[in-house]
C-alpha cells in the first residue's frame, strides 16, 4: 500500500486546511496519510532528520509531499528515504541567504505547486528548480499559502499518485 506523509510550512502545523483535504483526497484513493508535527523545530536541516527518523520503516511506495519549507524538508529527505515520488507545494528554494540549503532533485517523480503571486518565496525559484531537473510544473492563480487552489492542488496530486504509485 502506498503511504503519503506530508511535511508542513514554518508556520503551519501537522493538520492544516490543505493537509486535511490532501489526506481525505489520498486516503480514498487507498493510500495510508499521515503528516509530521515539525512544530517548535525551526532549524530545517532537523526537520530533514526528523522525517527520515519518522518516515525510515516505513514499507511499500512512499510518496512525500510539502508546502513551504515542508517542501525543502520533503526534497531533502526523499532520496535518502528511497520515496517513489515528491509533490511539493510552494517549496522553499533558494531562499535568499540560505541558497545552499536547497538540496539536489532527487532522482524520482517531482510535481511543483506554486502561486503566481507568492509573496514568501518567489515563483521564479519552482521554475529554476523544475527546469534543472525536468520536474513537472503547475503555475496556479494563487499565493504563498494556495487555500484557494486546494482543488486544483487535489487533482493534480490524484494524477501524480495514479501515475506514480500506480
Amino acid at each position: 500500500m502506498t503511504t503519503v506523509i506530508f511535511s508542513h510550512g514554518q508556520e503551519s502545523g501537522p493538520w492544516g486546511t490543505k493537509i486535511r483535504a490532501m489526506a481525505e483526497l489520498v486516503r480514498g484513493m487507498g493510500c495510508e496519510a499521515d503528516s509530521i508535527d515539525y512544530q517548535g523545530i525551526a532549524d530545517p536541516t532537523a526537520r530533514v532528520e526528523k522525517c527520515v527518523r519518522e518516515c525510515d520503516d516505513i514499507e511499500g511506495p512512499l510518496i512525500l509531499v510539502g508546502s513551504s519549507m515542508g517542501g525543502h524538508v520533503a526534497t531533502a529527505a526523499a532520496e535518502r528515504l528511497g520515496a517513489a515520488g515528491l509533490f511539493v507545494l510552494a517549496p522553499a528554494y533558494y531562499m535568499e541567504g540560505y541558497e545552499d540549503l536547497t538540496p539536489e532533485p532527487p532522482s524520482m517523480p517531482i510535481c511543483i505547486v506554486h502561486g503566481w503571486h507568492d509573496d514568501v518565496v518567489p515563483v521564479d525559484n519552482s521554475i529554476r528548480f523544475a527546469r534543472a531537473c525536468a520536474a513537472t510544473l503547475h503555475i496556479v492563480d494563487g499565493d504563498h499559502r494556495l487555500t484557494a487552489n486546494i482543488e486544483e492542488i487535489n487533482e493534480y496530486l490524484q494524477r501524480f499518485i495514479a501515475k506514480t504509485a500506480g
